[in-house]
């Protein structure tokens, strides 16, 4: 039976946590620093499929071979400016196509906004609707979808329950597309931080306000944690720099970067931006929950040299510390 079968044969909160493999971590777990995967991509009309193709090809054990996928890209913010808010459509569609021929048997793309509740014109100023009509792929609007109860396993929060989107728990692999981005409140967001959007609205409100008042960081460690999404992709051809994640400065940096386990995969992230991994604590926290490595120098690294795409972002003065 697999996870998405014995979630509809209870119901239960005890088996949407078991379906999900959401047993605690030890917190003795030991870093697994696993790998990344560095791709050269200049602009947006690069052949973005094969970059991703040949990024999934360095993860043999990322099998989606007859599974559902559920592609979170980060849609934060309507924008009709050329300011880089939003994972790009190209980045979504090719990852969709990707992993169609990798063997997904249903791929849908979902996500839950944190500014707008109207998800129709946030698709509209993004871009992104008008490229999934044209490629055929299915929206979940994660504010609004049915929610299943689940034991919080990262405990860093007061909330003991978190409520996550049915669409979230009935997929098979969950993969978060990010954009690279600085944050006026966390320093940096990239494929965890951009778990936020998995977190239902009507749950939590807008911003997600729940989570804020519980501490970013303490929220990001729950949600990943007990949401367990298996692999990540960060649009870093465009990044966004200064005040972030809504009004900062576009930085061309020309990359997609990939990997299975997200704390090694946001460690080289931030280390591309410029900053040291280290001093990013949530970072830290979920590699010493098993969930990658936060030292850059541990982490196998496939594809581009890093060097070749190390550009040091502008931030806000309160994380200037992140560069030391």
């Amino acid at each position: 039976m697999n996870r998405r079968q014995f979630i509809k044969s209870t119901g239960v909160v005890a088996a949407a946590t078991a379906a999900r493999g959401c047993s605690p971590l030890p917190l003795s777990t030991p870093n697994l620093p696993g790998r990344v995967f560095i791709g050269a991509a200049d602009n947006y009309r690069t052949n973005l499929v094969s970059v991703i193709d040949a990024g999934l090809r360095e993860f043999p054990s990322f099998n989606v071979a007859g599974k559902s996928v559920l592609l979170k890209p980060n849609l934060v913010e309507t924008s009709e400016s050329d300011r880089p808010i939003n994972t790009h459509p190209a980045v979504v569609i090719a990852a969709a196509e990707s992993l169609r021929r990798a063997g997904a048997s249903r791929i849908v793309v979902a996500d839950g906004p944190g500014h707008r509740r109207d998800i129709e014109l946030v698709l509209a100023q993004s871009g992104l609707g008008r490229e999934l009509r044209d490629a055929k792929l299915d929206f979940v609007d994660l504010n609004h979808d049915a929610v299943v109860p689940i034991a919080n396993v990262g405990n860093r929060t007061n909330l003991k329950t978190l409520y996550l989107p049915r669409s979230v728990m009935q997929a098979d692999v969950v993969v978060s597309i990010a954009k690279l981005k600085t944050h006026h409140w966390a320093g940096c967001t990239l494929s965890m931080k951009n778990c936020f959007g998995l977190m239902p609205g009507l749950v939590y409100g807008w911003p997600k306000n729940i989570l804020h008042w519980e501490g970013i960081e303490n929220s990001i460690v729950d949600i990943v944690a007990t949401a367990k999404p298996q692999f990540g992709i960060v649009d870093a051809i465009v990044g966004m720099e200064g005040d972030g994640p809504l009004m900062g400065s576009a930085k061309q940096v020309g990359t997609l970067v990939m990997g299975d386990r997200l704390a090694s995969l946001d460690a080289t992230c931030a280390s591309i931006m410029g900053m040291n991994p280290g001093r990013i604590w949530y970072i830290n926290e979920l590699a010493r929950r098993g969930f990658g490595g936060a030292a850059v120098a541990d982490i196998e690294q496939r594809g581009e040299n890093i060097a070749r795409f190390k550009t040091r972002f502008a931030v806000l003065p309160q994380f200037n510390n992140l560069f030391a």
